[in-house]
C-alpha cells in the first residue's frame, strides 16, 4: 500500500475535547473497526452493554447527520418583527428629509436673494464740501 498509513482511532487524539469525550471515541471507533471486542470495550470503559450500544448508535447517528448534504449558502434569516419594521421604515424616512434639507440648503447658498430689489445706492462719488459761513454783515 503507497501513501500514509491509515491513522483510524489514533485520528482521535489528535481532536479537541475531553479525555473522556475521546476515550469513549477511540474505543467505539476500535470496536466498529473489529480490533476490540464490545465486552472488551465495555470493560476499558466501565459500563454496561445496552449502555455501549447506546453510546455507538449515537456517535454514529452524529457522525452520519453532520455528513448529510445542506443547501449551499447561508440559512434564510426570520423575518424581523413589526417594531423593527416600523423602526427601519421611519429611519427610512428621516433619510430622506436630510436630503430634503442638504438639497434645499445647498440651493439657499447658490441662488441669490430672492425678494423685492434692495434700495439703489447713491453713487460714491465726491462729496461737497460744507459751506463756509460769511459773517453776517453789519
Amino acid at each position: 500500500m503507497r501513501g500514509r498509513k491509515p491513522a483510524g482511532p489514533e485520528y482521535v487524539e489528535r481532536l479537541t475535547g475531553s479525555d473522556t469525550a475521546k476515550e469513549r471515541l477511540h474505543v467505539v471507533l476500535e470496536t466498529v473497526a473489529g480490533r476490540c471486542r464490545v465486552q472488551e470495550a465495555c470493560a476499558r470503559l466501565g459500563i454496561s452493554e445496552p449502555r455501549f450500544h447506546q453510546l455507538r448508535t449515537q456517535i454514529l447517528q452524529a457522525s452520519l447527520d453532520s455528513l448529510a448534504p445542506r443547501p449551499a449558502g447561508r440559512p434564510p434569516r426570520a423575518a424581523p418583527d413589526e417594531r423593527v419594521q416600523a423602526l427601519e421604515a421611519m429611519v427610512a424616512d428621516l433619510a430622506i428629509e436630510l436630503q430634503a434639507a442638504h438639497v434645499r440648503e445647498e440651493v439657499a447658498l447658490a441662488l441669490p436673494q430672492v425678494g423685492p430689489p434692495a434700495p439703489a445706492k447713491k453713487a460714491l462719488g465726491r462729496r461737497p464740501s460744507p459751506r463756509r459761513r460769511r459773517p453776517p454783515q453789519s
